[in-house]
């Protein structure tokens, strides 16, 4: 079986795309968890609706785990 090995410049780019995508993460579930209230969260679910599942499918799980 052959392995591909990858120039060390392609693998420092894929940790860094990695480590950008958590910190955005990051950042948007402190954003998601100041909607506390109900209104506030009756507000944030009646924008969601307007979008397909698939493009808020992130936004709703953070919102799912942060309600436990």
């Amino acid at each position: 079986m052959r392995t591909t090995t990858y120039p060390r410049v392609q693998l420092a780019a894929i940790r860094t795309r990695l480590r950008d995508a958590r910190a955005a993460r990051a950042t948007l579930e402190r954003e998601l968890a100041s909607y506390t209230s109900p209104e506030d969260l009756n507000d944030l679910h009646a924008i969601l609706d307007r979008y397909s599942d698939q493009e808020t499918a992130e936004i709703r799980r953070i919102l799912a785990r942060q309600s436990i």
